[in-house]
């Protein structure tokens, strides 16, 4: 009883059955060399050339949509960030993104309830008007205070 390979169509897949003797002869497959202007080739991230790459799936969306700009501004600032403690200097993006997403709370989920994430932003300096100036003066006694490294910040 010899066995055959077959091939087999279910929508726009192949699937190909190939039998012990056919993978023991060489592969005559021909690599074609993928399209690097093909926005849906998957590349991952980092294209070859360091740059990022928008169109990845493991980004979920995040580069489009109505905070694309935001995401794209603050992400690209940690990417290519030379500091120390890397991305320190995108503080603002990333605030500003945050921003953003908490005005479209129907297309970006707060991981926790969004009355809480709401609160722990009072401290941005951006706005006085809502910061707690005990929280500012007890920032060196204090270390559980969410975001007190922020404050320091401008």
């Amino acid at each position: 009883l010899k066995e055959m390979s077959s091939v087999r169509e279910e929508g726009k897949d192949k699937i190909i059955f190939v039998t012990k003797e056919d993978h023991e002869a060489p592969s005559s497959a021909e690599l074609v060399e993928e399209d690097p202007n093909d926005p849906y080739e998957e590349q991952g991230l980092i294209l070859p050339s360091g740059e990022i790459n928008w169109n990845c799936p493991c980004l979920g969306g995040m580069a489009s949509g109505p905070c694309g700009t935001e995401f794209k501004d603050a992400f690209s600032c940690f990417h290519y960030s030379k500091e120390e403690v890397k991305g320190s200097e995108c503080l603002e993006q990333f605030r500003t993104m945050q921003e953003c997403l908490q005005r479209y709370p129907e297309l970006y989920p707060q991981e926790d309830d969004s009355s809480s994430s709401q609160s722990s932003q009072d401290a941005a300096p951006a706005e006085p008007s809502g910061a707690n100036p005990a929280a500012a003066s007890e920032q060196d006694s204090d270390t559980t205070a969410p975001n007190t490294q922020s404050s320091e910040e401008s």
